[in-house]
């Protein structure tokens, strides 16, 4: 059964997940629900997903979360490795982005997104003119992060609402002409020693800015 493939996050059942409807809710009838898997209602679920989606069929999972998505668009180049990707893909779900927008090669390691990739939409364009020409159409606002000369800092920035944030990759960070497209690069404040931060844990930081801004909190599970 494809939503029951086994991924990394299968791998070691550990304490993820729940056995058999039968076993874990004994005397009480499993749930007659197109949503339900009966499949997962008959050996149970071990997928890593939050309780709430216990039993769930994967595409009802994802029908649901296309309700609760928020107008946040993030997007990462991918010219040279796709090291940080998949964390980048596995918080965008955990935050309920709406794409996740890869620029230059299709190619990634799915590995790191522990199979989130599965109810996460993601989009891929050829390179960043091709970004950026879709996020004008769709009124997006684009916004870099990077450590760089005249950056604003994302812990005061004003970040709108109808947004795509992009990231660069470790190292070379934001490519130029993202730079020079977007309506502002914000820089993430540090005290250490190192010259920037990892790409997938600054993603997940600038994320939480917008969240912190824009996102309903009552609706978080």
């Amino acid at each position: 059964m494809d939503s029951n493939n086994p991924g990394p996050t299968e791998w070691a059942e550990g304490r993820h997940g729940v056995g058999p409807w039968a076993l874990e809710h004994p005397g009480v009838q499993a749930p007659v629900d197109k949503r339900y898997d009966p499949e997962l209602l008959a050996e149970g679920d071990r997928r890593n997903v939050v309780d709430a989606y216990r039993y769930w069929r994967r595409e009802a999972i994802v029908e649901d979360i296309d309700t609760r998505r928020h107008p946040l668009h993030i997007a990462i180049e991918n010219f040279e490795n796709d090291a940080n990707i998949g964390t980048v893909v596995r918080t965008a779900n955990a935050f309920a982005v709406d794409t996740v927008h890869i620029v230059g090669r299709r190619r990634w390691n799915r590995r790191g997104a522990m199979v989130t990739d599965r109810y996460q939409r993601l989009a891929h364009h050829e390179d960043v003119a091709a970004l950026l020409a879709w996020a004008q159409e769709r009124g997006l606002q684009v916004v870099a992060i990077d450590n760089t000369p005249g950056s604003v800092p994302l812990e005061t920035a004003e970040l709108p609402r109808d947004c795509l944030l992009l990231f660069g990759q470790e190292g070379p960070g934001v490519s130029d002409a993202a730079q020079q497209a977007a309506v502002m690069t914000c820089s993430i404040a540090q005290y250490g020693s190192t010259r920037s931060i990892n790409a997938g844990v600054a993603a997940g930081i600038a994320m939480h800015a917008w969240m912190r801004r824009h996102a309903d909190f009552s609706r978080s599970w």
